[in-house]
């Protein structure tokens, strides 16, 4: 089946797909399940327990998802402008990637009582992880031509969820056995194992990637390139808004205002609104899946329950990102990219409509039939936004373009997490905090409209 879906790819272009492989550990295991459980755990035990304890651990852990945001949200402009160095965006990715590694193992090592460092060495690794991968997702423009851009984006995230499944099965035994009473070990130790194996799963996992892809496409070194970088973003966000040639000065900034009816139409315009639509949808997207466990947890499911539901996830998201980079081929990225944002609608208002004083029963099903959803859009949606943004960029400026791509799509789920975060400590209701998440898709689909169909995009020379 694997040779089947890779038929015809090269050995770069396979290396790179692996790396979405190697670093899922982390996702499934740090970010999304079992180190939230030990947070929650470790939190609210150094609170003095209680349900006032749980919900004060719950919000802390969403502001922090929102201070990692902003933290590499600010830096991936500047990744990109500096990974646009021929020779320097390899170096970057590497160390970025080591640190999101060695952030993971020493999840293992800090002592539970001390959570506010398990908070700070998570936001280290969160760094490592997503500042890595904007590097990474640029290097797409590396290995691939545009016409297989939406291939092997998609391929990459399909196998990412097998990849972040495989760890979270050989973690899950442990936590199990040990909250069933099974095996004599503590539940503390049984959440370290398994960020090592996330750890060392993302090491051996990334060697084909550190190895075989390169750096195709960039810029010549050049005196105080990292100086100059700052001009280059600083360009690079003119270009995007159609402001070329302006300065941060106020005789600049206030003659662009006055002539500003008198300005050529934006050549990059396209681009612009793409990247606004994104950050709303990526925004809502990048909320559920931060607080899903989270909310899980506070509407009264059990740790057990709620890692049986997102590993059934993973094997759903497989074959849906694949499904949906077959069908980009057929009715185009755009429309695909639409019905998974009609799908994030529907599974908000099933959220909704969860609240926790009902039947546990019905929230369980409930749970189960939200997290098949998101599986099935997840993946895909996040694959072809990557490949829709390669094609419509100028592939010289790759680059910098992917920083600005991730400043909009590491920002996203601040407004969806702080929000959660304030409505759920303030009323004692989490599924109230959804609401805002239905506002950011919802208009996420209505500036996405004003993109053009990337099934023109090979004939339309003005956005080759």
């Amino acid at each position: 089946m694997i040779k089947s879906l890779t038929k015809g790819l090269t050995k770069e272009e396979k290396s790179w797909m692996l790396y979405d492989w190697a670093n899922q550990g982390y996702v499934m295991i740090v970010m999304t399940v079992i180190f939230v459980l030990y947070f929650q755990y470790a939190a609210t035990t150094a609170f003095g327990g209680g349900e006032e304890a749980a919900a004060r651990a719950t919000s802390i852990w969403g502001f922090t998802n929102t201070a990692a945001t902003v933290i590499v949200g600010l830096l991936a402009p500047i990744l990109g402008t500096l990974s646009g160095y021929k020779g320097i965006k390899k170096l970057l990715f590497v160390f970025l990637a080591w640190v999101g590694i060695i952030g993971t193992l020493a999840l293992a090592i800090v002592p539970q009582q001390w959570w506010f460092m398990l908070l700070l060495v998570f936001v280290i690794a969160s760094i490592g992880f997503n500042g890595g991968n904007k590097i990474y997702d640029a290097f797409l423009v590396d290995v691939c031509k545009k016409e297989n851009m939406n291939r092997v984006s998609t391929l990459g995230f399909g196998f990412a969820y097998i990849g972040g499944a495989i760890p979270f099965i050989l973690s899950m035994p442990f936590v199990v056995l040990v909250e069933m009473g099974r095996i004599n070990m503590s539940l503390v130790t049984a959440y370290r194992i398994s960020f090592w194996i996330a750890g060392i799963w993302w090491i051996v996992f990334s060697i084909p990637m550190f190895k075989n892809v390169k750096q195709t496409i960039g810029i010549e070194m050049e005196p105080h390139f990292i100086r100059k970088s700052f001009a280059h973003i600083w360009a690079t966000f003119l270009d995007i808004a159609g402001l070329q040639g302006l300065k941060f000065t106020r005789a600049s900034l206030l003659g662009a205002y006055k002539n500003r009816k008198n300005r050529p139409p934006n050549p990059q315009k396209h681009i612009l609104v793409f990247l606004i639509a994104f950050f709303l949808y990526s925004d809502g997207l990048g909320s559920i899946i931060r607080l899903a466990v989270s909310y899980g947890e506070a509407i009264g499911l059990s740790p057990i329950m709620l890692m049986a539901v997102l590993l059934v996830t993973q094997f759903v998201a497989f074959p849906c990102a694949i499904i949906y980079g077959k069908m980009a081929e057929r009715i185009g990225a755009k429309n695909m990219i639409y019905f998974g944002i009609g799908t994030y609608c529907v599974v908000c208002a099933i959220a909704l409509a969860m609240n926790p004083a009902r039947d546990i029963r019905f929230l369980t099903a409930m749970f189960w039939a939200l997290a098949m959803l998101v599986g099935t859009a997840q993946g895909g949606i996040q694959a072809l936004s990557r490949s829709y943004f390669g094609r419509i960029i100028p592939k010289e400026k790759s680059n910098e373009y992917f920083g600005f791509y991730n400043v909009f799509g590491r920002f996203a789920s601040v407004l969806g997490t702080t929000f959660y975060g304030i409505v759920s400590f303030a009323t004692g209701q989490p599924h109230y905090g959804i609401a805002i998440i239905v506002v950011l898709f919802v208009a996420a689909a209505v500036i996405f409209r004003y993109v053009p169909d990337d099934r023109t995009l090979a004939t339309d020379s003005g956005l080759s």
